[in-house]
């Protein structure tokens, strides 16, 4: 699948993986033979070390960021942590057994990627947020143990992002890395993205959970949905970025969804 409406030319793994996790889930016999055809394509899109990219396999001279034209220093698609996450979960879901290999050397990827305060880089959404989200949730499909070291750093460091009202935000100025570690006001997707991920690790019982909980029933519109005005992805970063207006309105619905049946509860706020 594509990522773009109506293009059978240039597919991208992000996509492709995503939609065949969802069909796999779904359980439904009339998707297998897609999800195996899709799940092929995947594996055979791996990069040397473990990665996955979103177009191309081993796109990684990066030299050619240099050179006169390409000012924006990102003319490459280069293996990233939230695509080798979602590839490595599709495969593990789709033959465990028969793509062992290959789940050991995407993890062994994604822990060499792994930045010193124990986030993850987000290439295709803002962005520490994004990436640790997408890589705690991948280790946990995978059956990675979720008390190991490296999670737990990456759990404090989600924990440490909290702002004062309950929620997570981080500005796209984050992919400048001098203001990465700026505060940012909270926003209903990232305060999603940080929520699933804590829950990927064990925390749903924690005090940051049922904050951020609490923060996003707070401001739930009357509609029932959520809204916020920020470009929630990049294009190129640092060049331009790119607002998903559904982000603010399925992720934290997937996360209140996934407290719900972890919980066994239904979410509402404390004192209520």
């Amino acid at each position: 699948w594509a990522f773009q409406y109506n293009n059978p030319h240039y597919p991208d793994l992000d996509d492709t993986s995503t939609i065949a996790w969802v069909m796999h889930v779904a359980g439904a016999e009339e998707y297998r033979d897609r999800v195996q055809r899709a799940a092929r394509w995947v594996l055979g899109m791996r990069s040397a070390g473990g990665g996955f990219a979103s177009f191309d396999v081993d796109n990684t001279y990066h030299y050619l960021n240099h050179v006169p034209f390409a000012d924006h220093g990102a003319l490459l698609d280069p293996p990233t942590a939230d695509l080798t996450a979602r590839c490595m979960a599709l495969l593990a879901m789709t033959d465990r057994a028969g793509n062992e290999v290959v789940v050991q050397e995407a993890k062994a990827f994604l822990f060499e990627d792994q930045e010193a305060d124990g986030s993850w880089f987000g290439r295709w959404g803002t962005n520490y947020l994004y990436g640790t989200w997408s890589v705690l949730c991948a280790l946990e499909l995978v059956g990675h143990d979720m008390q190991e070291a490296r999670v737990r750093r990456a759990v404090d460091w989600i924990f440490a992002q909290q702002n004062p009202d309950g929620g997570w935000g981080e500005s796209n100025d984050s992919y400048y890395p001098d203001r990465r570690g700026e505060t940012h006001p909270s926003t209903p997707f990232q305060t999603a993205w940080a929520l699933l991920g804590l829950m990927a690790a064990g925390e749903v019982r924690s005090l940051a959970v049922r904050r951020g909980v609490d923060h996003l029933l707070r401001i739930q519109q009357s509609d029932g949905l959520w809204s916020h005005p920020d470009f929630t992805a990049p294009g190129f970063p640092r060049v331009f970025y790119m607002r998903y207006h559904g982000y603010a309105r399925y992720f934290p619905l997937w996360a209140l969804a996934r407290f719900r049946n972890l919980s066994g509860g239904a979410p509402t706020l404390v004192g209520e």
